[in-house]
């Protein structure tokens, strides 16, 4: 067995190819339509925090492998074996607390997300089973909570300080959101930017687009994007936002400004992809090409593993 440069390059590569989305992940905010983009920038999300993630468990078998006392077998840990892998003193031991790190962080998410879901429907419990609960709290907030229920959840504090218009349009946002199941795409790319920090510009895009989406198809169903730009401004001046960012709220305060100016303008084209010669489009295939060496270069890696070690395990 001989350690190749090359197979040293597709193990790392992974964890460094996020950064061929960060152009997309501005650039799809104003170029695409909010639907496009939150789909766009959540996949690229995922593939790429799961080509990541995989890249540090396979260089954790290897670090695994050089510990005393490990449970693998020993031929894993023979010279040779070594030889073959790159990097396997340094890295291979490195990842294994990053690889801990990063699967904390990602069950906390989970585990977060799932208990405040918890809480919230027991906190429901007794009120009627209707599609809009209304909790009699000054505290002004309103959020979709996605359930075996589907729910939109609202205090008299916010509806106060609203029109009736206004109140329609923020229960179609929130309508949008439990629909199209946004929390979906809130949890992967919060998942993803806990995998792998580089992630973290597609999980800001990602919550606006969202947003944005809501937005224009709340806008279509009441027939007023004013009304729907007047909603938000007024609710994000009272607004306490969602119990977790993994659920979609109406007024979520940091990129309020740019939606309401998006409102205000005419309704973004309906476009999936954007032309090639543009900026936008040689970002996007920046992006993808980015994402498609990385799910290659991790099954490359991968299989050359897995073929080494098969190798190297006592019949």
């Amino acid at each position: 067995m001989r350690k190749t440069n090359c197979h040293g390059v597709f193990v790392f590569l992974p964890l460094v190819l996020p950064l061929t989305a960060w152009p997309i992940a501005r650039l799809a905010e104003q170029h695409l339509h909010p639907r496009a983009a939150t789909w766009l920038l959540s996949a690229v999300a995922g593939v790429l925090a799961v080509c990541s993630t995989l890249c540090l468990a396979l260089l954790m078998v290897v670090g695994t492998a050089q510990l005393p006392g490990n449970p693998l077998p020993d031929g894993w840990s023979d010279p040779e074996v070594r030889e073959a892998v790159p990097y396997d003193e340094v890295a291979g031991k490195a990842a294994i607390p990053t690889l801990i790190a990063v699967l904390a962080a990602c069950t906390r998410t989970a585990w977060r997300h799932h208990c405040v879901r918890r809480r919230a429907e027991r906190a429901l419990a007794g009120l009627p089973a209707t599609p809009v609960a209304v909790l009699p709290d000054e505290l002004p907030y309103a959020y979709a909570l996605p359930g075996r229920r589907n729910r939109i959840v609202v205090t008299t504090g916010i509806l106060t300080g609203l029109s009736s218009a206004e109140r329609r349009a923020l229960f179609a946002h929130e309508r949008v959101h439990l629909a199209r199941r946004h929390h979906r795409f809130l949890l992967t790319v919060q998942h993803a930017a806990r995998a792998n920090p580089f992630l973290r510009p597609l999980r800001t895009a990602v919550t606006y687009c969202a947003e944005r989406w809501a937005d224009e198809e709340a806008a279509t169903a009441v027939g007023s994007r004013r009304t729907v730009a007047l909603a938000i401004g007024k609710s994000a001046l009272i607004s306490h936002g969602a119990p977790i960012a993994t659920l979609a709220h109406f007024a979520a305060p940091d990129p309020v400004p740019r939606r309401v100016a998006a409102l205000l303008g005419p309704a973004p084209a309906i476009r999936i992809w954007p032309p090639v010669f543009t900026t936008v489009g040689l970002a996007a295939w920046t992006a993808a090409a980015g994402t498609t060496v990385s799910a290659l270069s991790s099954a490359n890696s991968a299989v050359t593993l897995f073929l080494i070690l098969h190798a190297a395990t006592p019949m």
